[in-house]
This record gives C-alpha cells, structure tokens and sequence, in this order.
C-alpha cells in the first residue's frame, strides 16, 4: 500500500477593519482595510511559485479576499477558491462586535460579568460567551474540517497518481491554532509548542506535513473528527511573515479605511486622467 505525504499551508487573513478595534470579532463578517488588502497582496507574491492543488477558504470576506489574492498570483496553475464554513473562526457569540477586555474579574462571577456586558479574553478552553463557541468546540470543528474535507481530498489525489499533494487553506488566528492542535493526538513526538506561545499575524502562514496511507477507493476508510488515521504530524513552519518587511501602512489614514476595489479603480482613472502616471497603490 502506498503512502501519502500531504503538505497543508495554513494562512491567516490581512488586516480587517474590525482588527482595528477592541472588539470580539469571529463571525462578524468584516472587510480588509486597504492595509490588509497589501498585506494579502503581498503574501500571495511570496507563495505565488508554491503550487498549490487546491485552496480552501473560510467564506468570510477578510479571508475570501485574501484567498483570492493569493490564488490570483499562482504561477503554475490556478485552482479555484473553495469555501467551507468549517474553516471559520471561533464565534464569541453575545460579544461579537462587544468590546473585549483583558482579564476576568475576581470579584464577581463570569455569569455576572456578561450580564453587565462584560466580555474578559481569559476563558478556559472549555468556557465560552453565550451563544458562542469554546476553543474546544472550535478544535471539534477544525477535526471536522479534517475529516470531511482535507483528507478525503488527498486521499483522491493519491488515486489520481500524486502522493505529494500541497493545499493551501486561509482562516482565522484563533483557527488555524485549534486545526494544528487537533492533530497532536496522532504523533506524540510531534512539536507544536509554537501553537502556545505564539500569535498569528495577519496574513502570517503556518505549515503542517502529515503521513498516512493511501487507500483504495474501494477500502478507504471513513474519516471522523475522532480518527483521521495519521501516522506522522510536523509543524515545519508557524507566523511566517517575512512578506510584510517591505508593507508599510498608507499615510493619513488610508490604510485604515475599508479595501474597496471600485475606490481603487476610480482613483487610478483620474490618476492616468491627469497625467500623473501610477496612481499609487491602496
């Protein structure tokens, strides 16, 4: 039987506008900034000689858009973006859009704190908002995402000849942690450490190589978030961001403003309009 050694490139999304406040923000469906729309540009320049078989995305705008940057940039090849709502962030539920504070408050219960519209960031992995997710549901979900949708893709590249299958997958932070951590469970010699301590930046990537067997069509398994029948997990790389050296945030304010492609178009119209050459880039 042969083997399958899968490649998964795990990308965080740019700059959204709501990364801008101090607020919860998981399904809140916000926008990249012009900023963020640089900083997709930009790590879709880096990877644009990384094929890539297949890109899956999260289908909220901040990492629509930045998948489509990077798709746009392939160089050999141009799979088409697929979105999944596995792929989302965690929801906080009552505190989307709720601005967040750093720490509970000992002197009252949690219960209480979101009563008073309280909405502390140092929940345990079992806690959650109400209505929302915990981080242990959200690594449920990532497994999900594993089984039902990454894994049985390379399962059928591998029938289709190819064993060495690299997939591109744009998500969220919070996310991309819990889909690396899920895997733990299958190799005990594999260091993820980095999940732990370490945040992702925007459009930051991540890097997962995991082993398993090939399986026939006919005998190939079904998958579940609680067995995906790995046989080997590497974290070779995490918060890769050595794109962003030379993206530097527009000046007065435009950075921050929401990424609108029709702004971009007009103002390069009455740029070349006027005979001042490039209009410069948002």
């Amino acid at each position: 039987m042969s083997r399958i050694r899968a490649t998964f490139t795990f990308i965080r999304h740019g700059e959204s506008t709501d990364n801008l406040r101090a607020v919860w923000a998981g399904w809140a469906d916000a926008t990249l900034t012009n900023h963020g729309m640089n900083q997709a540009q930009a790590v879709g320049a880096s990877l644009s000689a990384t094929q890539f078989a297949a890109i899956y995305s999260s289908p909220l705008k901040r990492t629509y858009m930045t998948a489509q940057a990077i798709q746009s940039q392939q160089q050999t090849g141009s799979p088409s973006v697929v979105t999944s709502p596995l792929f989302r962030e965690q929801y906080f539920g009552v505190a989307e859009g709720k601005p967040s504070t750093r720490k509970k408050d000992p002197d009252i219960s949690l219960a209480e704190q979101f009563e008073r519209g309280i909405y502390p960031g140092s929940l345990s992995r079992s806690e959650r908002f109400p209505e929302g997710e915990s981080l242990d549901e959200v690594q449920e979900r990532a497994s999900k995402g594993w089984a039902e949708i990454l894994l049985p893709y390379v399962q059928e590249k591998a029938r289709q000849d190819n064993n060495q299958v690299h997939v591109a997958v744009i998500s969220h932070g919070l996310f991309i942690k819990e889909a690396i951590r899920a895997l733990a469970k299958y190799d005990r010699t594999a260091d993820l450490s980095a999940c732990d301590y370490q945040w992702l930046r925007n459009t930051a990537w991540a890097r997962v190589v995991v082993e398993m067997k090939a399986f026939p069509k006919e005998e190939e398994p079904v998958f579940s978030p609680s067995n995906l029948l790995l046989e080997r997990v590497q974290l070779t790389h995490f918060n890769q961001c050595e794109h962003l050296a030379t993206v530097t945030r527009q000046k007065g304010g435009t950075g921050r403003e929401a990424y609108d492609k029709r702004q971009k178009d007009i103002r390069g119209f009455f740029g070349a309009k006027s005979g001042g050459g490039k209009s410069k880039g948002l």
